[in-house]
This record gives structure tokens, sequence and C-alpha cells, in this order.
């Protein structure tokens, strides 16, 4: 059966492709080469093969060129939106920080504002206090003064029932005189007593009036304190709130960089001090410890802001420049750092304060400088084509420390930035998206 399958295979391998024989001759012989049909199928197999090996090779190129013109392309959009976010980021950073200069000077304001009205305040309340008394006084001579005329009035009465009709003659006459000037002296003193009870009655009602409108300007008064320091207190909320989340989202210790630097910035006195008024001995006004408060949230905000300064949440580049790696794991390696790629000598700029503790070649890195910063925090700029620093020297935030190049293991001219917590690498980008909502 195998045989006859082999024999008709044969049959048709001859029936398509007959034996051929190819001869070769030379000056003294001639010589030929024999082709079978396996052979010529071979090599017509082989050919078919490599004609559709090559369309395909030549397909997957077309592909692949016509695929990295498109992926160019998308890289140009996403540069551009970048670019074009990055500037909507520093102009609504710019806005930020004109809101609350704006905000911080409306605070003062309201301040002198408040301390005058306090003032004003404190002097209704002598004055109303003051007034009151005024009035128990009044109140008791008059009282007093009724008193004496209704007693008056009781000897006037008891003197008339005396002096009656039936007495004798000889007895009306000296003491009816005396009698007489007695009730006149005492009918004048009535009257002066009556006039004086008017007048006091009148002041009286106008001290009520009076009263009645210092209460209606107290009011008022607390009113618009009441106004004032609610739209502090909401200024104040919206300012810290971007604070406090880009601390949180940095993974640092809020708390304890804040205590840090309250320790090392304790001076008193000053605009943003407590507010204290002579109470009297009484417990503090509800206005006193609104103000308090608000004034707590502004220190709050200051301590932000000089931590902000000692913390890496600037970009390191400040002009353009692309992202070419990021942190973690790159061809079976751990990568510490970002790659920032743009023009060789772009300005490399320190993203906070601190001390330059290294400014040298190292290894692979190349020219690198390391800045040791508070809170246990380091920053690495390698791959540089130029230091501009020295070891002991300090830096601020955003001053120029080097230039990009493609020194020591580079494929490129870059900047490889690292942030180092307590010696350990972790991600630069977190600190620089927390930063993208306040600066």
């Amino acid at each position: 059966m195998a045989n006859q399958l082999v024999h008709k295979v044969r049959q048709m391998l001859e029936r398509y492709f007959p034996e051929k024989r190819l001869f070769v001759r030379s000056d003294t012989e001639t010589r030929f080469i024999r082709l079978t049909p396996t052979s010529q199928l071979i090599a017509w197999v082989g050919g078919i093969t490599f004609v559709s090996w090559s369309i395909i090779a030549t397909s997957f190129l077309l592909m692949d060129a016509i695929g990295s013109g498109s992926i160019r392309e998308q890289a140009k959009r996403e540069q551009k939106l970048y670019e074009m976010r990055l500037n909507d980021l520093s102009q609504e950073r710019d806005t930020r920080a004109t809101e609350a200069r704006m905000a911080r000077e409306r605070f003062n304001t309201a301040l002198d504002q408040i301390s005058t009205m306090q003032l004003a305040l404190l002097g209704s309340e002598d004055r109303r206090k003051e007034m009151e008394k005024g009035i128990e006084v009044i109140q008791l001579t008059l009282r007093r003064t009724m008193h004496e005329r209704d007693a008056a009035r009781a000897l006037i009465e008891v003197a008339q029932a005396g002096v009656g009709p039936n007495l004798p003659a000889a007895q009306s006459g000296p003491a009816d005189a005396d009698l007489a000037a007695t009730l006149d002296f005492l009918t004048a003193a009535l009257d002066r007593t009556a006039s004086q009870r008017d007048e006091i009655n009148e002041q009286a009602l106008r001290s009520q009036e009076y009263a009645a409108e210092l209460e209606l300007e107290q009011r008022l008064l607390y009113e618009r304190n009441d106004r004032i320091f609610s739209q502090l207190e909401d200024a104040v909320s919206l300012s810290l709130a971007p604070l406090d989340k880009m601390f949180a989202a940095s993974g640092m210790p809020t708390e304890r960089i804040l205590d840090t630097v309250r320790r090392g910035y304790s001076g008193q006195g000053g605009p943003l001090s407590p507010l204290t008024f002579s109470i009297r001995g009484q417990a503090p006004n509800p206005d006193s410890l609104r103000a308090n408060a608000i004034l707590e949230k502004m220190d709050r905000m200051n301590l932000y802001r000089i931590a902000a300064d000692k913390l890496p949440f600037s970009l390191p580049v400040k002009s353009k420049f692309r992202y070419t790696s990021g942190f973690g794991p790159r061809w079976g390696r751990m990568h510490s750092g970002t790659d920032f790629a743009a023009p060789y000598g772009t300005p490399v700029h320190a993203t906070a304060d601190g001390v330059i503790v290294f400014a040298g070649w190292q290894s692979s890195y190349g020219r690198l400088i390391k800045i040791q910063h508070e809170f246990g925090l380091e920053t690495r700029f390698a791959h540089l084509a130029k230091i501009r620093v020295k070891v002991g020297q300090k830096v601020s935030r955003g001053e120029r420390i080097g230039d990009m190049g493609s020194s020591g293991r580079s494929t490129g001219t870059h900047l490889h930035y690292e942030i180092r917590v307590s010696g350990k690498a972790t991600n630069p980008m977190t600190y620089i998206k927390a930063a993208n909502d306040v600066f």
C-alpha cells in the first residue's frame, strides 16, 4: 500500500516536474546535471517561500514605518497638550498667588477695622454703664423727693386741720401769720420738686432712648463683624485647603514637619499673633475667639509656606522639556528617579532649600550634585554637563546649580532627578504632582 502511494506521488511529480538534464560543456569534456522531480519541487517550493517571505517582510517594514510616523505625530500632539497644560497650571498658580496676597491684604485691613470697632464697642459699653448708673441715681433722687413731698403734704393737712374757725381771736393772730408763711414755703418747695421730677423724667426718657440707640448700634456692629469674620474664614479655608491636600499627597508627616518649622521659627509678636483684649475678668467674647481661630489658620498657612520652600515640590527644569523615563523597573533594573530631556546646556535648578553635600563625578551618574534638605530628604541631579555649585554651599529653591548634559552612563542629553527619604529612593513625581494645584 505504501509502495503504491509512493509510486503515485512519483508519477504525479513526473507529470508536473519531468526529469531534466542540464548539460555543462567545457573545452575537454561535457557533463550534465540531473534535475529530478523531487529536486525541482524543492527548488520551486523554496522560491515561492522566499518570495512570500520577502513580501511579508516588506509589508511589516512598511506598516512599522507608517506606525512610527503616527506615533511620532501622537507624541508631538501629547507634548503640545502637556505644554499647554503646564502653561495653564502656571497661570493658575500665579492667579492663586495673587488671590492669596489680596486675601492677606484684605485680612490685615479687616483686622484694623476689627480693632477700631472693638475699641468703639468697649467705649460704648462704658458709656452705657455710666448712663445706667446715672439713671439709677436719678431714680433714687426722684423716689426720695416724692417721699419728702408726701410727708410735706401730710404736715400741711395736719396743720390745716389744727387751725379751725372756732379758735379764740387772741390765739389766731401771730399763729395764722406763721402758718401762712409755712404753707407758702411748703407750696413753693413742692412746686420746685414737681418741676425737678418732670425734668428728671424727661432725662430718664432721653437716657432710655440713647440706650436703645446704643443697643441698635451695637447689634449692627455685631452683624457687620459677623459678615467680616465669615468672609475671612471662607478666604482662609479656601487658601488652606490646597496646602493641606498638597502635603497629604506627598506622603510626608505633615504635623511633624509643621512642628519642626514652628520650633525653628518661634519668635513672638507681629500681625499673626493672637489677639488679646481687656475683658476685665470675664470670659473671652466670640469675636475674639473667631479672630484667634482665623489667625491660627493664617499661622498654619505661613508654616506651610516655609515648609514648602524646604521640600522638593518644584520642577528641576523650568525650560521646555519632555519626560523620557519614569520611576520604577527598567530593563530588568530599578530606575530610581525621573528623566527630563531638553537641549544641551539647559539650566538645572534646585527644587528646595538645602546644602550641597556632593558636587563631582560619580561612576555611572557622571557629573552629580547632591543636595541635603531638612526632614531627612536628599535630591540628586545626574548626567550634568557643568556643575555651578560647591560642597558646603547653601542654595535656595529655584537657584541654578548646573547645566543639563550627557555625562556618565547616558544615551543622550537629559537630567536624571532623584528624591531620597532617609536614603531610600522615592518617586519624584509624587511631590511634583502634589504641588500642581498650589504652585
